[in-house]
């Protein structure tokens, strides 16, 4: 339990649903649609759709999802991959041979194939209540109306203004201005494909004239993008991958999200006694920072489209977490790890949502970088993510681009296990740091006895490149401690991730906890 002396945030306990996210619009959309007779998938779906108005720069229809859903009266969960493909005729040769060692972030050669309202319309006929139309009335409502803008999303906006391209700085600029907080933004085009798809499913997205009006705009900036890799767009159902840390269980997205990597560093972190170092401590982050150097190195190196990776087995075996923990000094930091050559950024929402009948869901959706490519459709305002810059260049490397291959996602969500019982879906947003970031919330919850919200809220430590980013809630003693072991210690400029959380309780009770790092909340009822 928190010290009520200090700021902080008391969980959210509820009995009904609850919904935990990083806007509370979405959160509130979310759990009324629970009251009107919706379960977690509809709430799910709705609420995301409206932080792609809420939080413009972060996700939206023209990106990706992952899910992993937990049906009501069970404890099994399933996974559902809403990750696009790069165009049939995307070439790494072709691109190499225009002189690009890594694909251009905001290029039209960086667009992958929309897939998360693929996997939206799937979730909704298999696992939803009330139909895709329910689902979308209230984004409809507000992509009209509008929403105003929030702190955090006015300050990711000024950062991220220059990628923004073309019809982007049309639809996502207000007279070519970027909207300050206390504006009212809206996306009145996104609102009539909402009210197109809520009458005529998935295929008002991926053929006519919505169809269309993405591919003239990809085409007129040298997309290779074609109709058919539009009616082709297909998300994909199946299980989780698991780890064990300590007695939990932890269920992950399989490849081509990278939740084997938090496996990996989780296992790495169960060959020292976690729970007998200072949770704010230099030594706990050093071992860290050593373990996702090593985790972070392992998935660079071997993550890819899942039909074109061969070493996932080999990623999971406790015995290559024990050799590669072999080789941290426990006094020194090692050198930085091959670095990553795919792009690697920090724009996700996450959301979590558990209803009254224990469905859960725990859902990630995201464009990449702030704004994606930067580049939106002419007509209906469609932002295009920039997922296919998680594609290397590199002949014969297993996350080359090649035509109809998904690229390495850095979204992951999360969910827990207990003895069997479904008991906490979870996630944290921030790109590269997503891995760490389950492993972290992980570690402070069974190591530390921390409650969710406490171990959502607690200073977090990232070792990226060659920098241990920490954020300012550690000690001057604690980064000259770390000085001292060899890390160049930075403070980051914004701070690392965003997470969500919702405890199921064995008594019943629900338990959601939301980063203040966002704007966001759970709510519960």
């Amino acid at each position: 339990m928190r010290d009520f002396h200090l700021p902080g945030r008391s969980p959210v306990l509820a009995t009904n649903g609850i919904c935990a996210t990083s806007h509370p619009i979405a959160a509130q959309v979310a759990i009324d649609l629970l009251k009107s007779g919706g379960n977690a998938v509809d709430a799910a779906i709705g609420a995301a759709i409206v932080l792609g108005l809420a939080e413009p720069q972060m996700t939206g229809i023209g990106g990706d999802c992952f899910a992993l859903i937990s049906p009501a009266g069970g404890d099994d969960v399933i996974a559902v991959n809403g990750s696009g493909r790069a165009p049939a005729a995307a070439s790494a040769e072709a691109l190499r041979a225009k002189g690009h060692s890594a694909i251009p972030l905001y290029d039209a050669q960086a667009v992958t194939i929309p897939g998360a309202i693929d996997a939206f319309c799937v979730m909704s006929d298999k696992w939803g209540k009330l139909g895709l139309a329910d689902s979308l009335a209230p984004a409809i409502r507000y992509m009209e109306e509008g929403v105003v803008v929030s702190p955090r999303v006015a300050w990711d906006w000024q950062g991220c203004e220059p990628v923004l391209q073309g019809h982007g700085r049309k639809h996502f600029l207000t007279d070519g201005a970027i909207p300050k907080v206390g504006d009212l933004f809206s996306l009145r085009g996104q609102a009539e494909v909402l009210r197109r798809l809520a009458s005529h499913g998935r295929d008002a997205f991926y053929s006519g004239e919505v169809a269309d009006d993405m591919l003239a705009t990809l085409q007129a900036l040298g997309g290779v993008h074609q109709p058919e890799d539009f009616a082709a767009t297909a998300c994909t159902i199946g299980d989780p991958i698991a780890g064990t840390y300590k007695h939990r269980e932890v269920l992950e997205h399989p490849p081509n999200g990278q939740g084997v990597t938090a496996i990996l560093m989780l296992n790495i972190l169960a060959q020292f006694d976690i729970a007998a170092m200072d949770p704010l401590g230099a030594k706990r982050a050093h071992i860290e920072a050593e373990a996702a150097k090593l985790a972070y190195d392992a998935r660079n190196r071997f993550l890819a489209d899942a039909d074109h990776m061969q070493r996932l087995d080999y990623l999971m075996r406790p015995e290559t977490a024990q050799a590669l923990a072999a080789l941290i000094d426990p006094k020194r930091a090692m050198p930085s790890a091959t670095k990553a050559s795919e792009a690697v950024h920090k724009d996700t929402i996450y959301l979590t949502v558990v209803d009254r009948d224990r469905m859960a869901v725990s859902l990630i959706y995201s464009i990449f970088h702030g704004f994606g490519s930067g580049i939106a459709s002419e007509k209906f305002g469609i932002l295009f993510q920039n997922r296919g810059a998680g594609f290397n260049l590199t002949p014969g490397h297993p996350n080359e681009l090649a035509g109809g291959k998904r690229p390495m996602h850095t979204i992951i969500p999360g969910m827990l296990r207990d003895g069997g019982r479904v008991s906490m879906p979870f996630g944290v947003m921030g790109g590269q740091y997503q891995p760490n970031g389950h492993a972290r919330v992980i570690t402070n919850m069974t190591d530390f006895g921390m409650d969710a919200q406490t171990a959502l809220d607690a200073p977090r430590s990232f070792a990226e490149g060659d920098k241990l980013q920490l954020e300012r809630g550690y000690s001057d003693a604690v980064r000259a401690e770390l000085a001292a072991l060899g890390h160049d210690v930075t403070t980051p400029d914004i701070p690392l991730g965003g997470a969500q959380a919702i405890v199921i309780h064995e008594n019943g009770a629900l338990e959601g906890a939301s980063d203040p790092r966002k704007d966001g909340c759970a709510i519960g009822y």
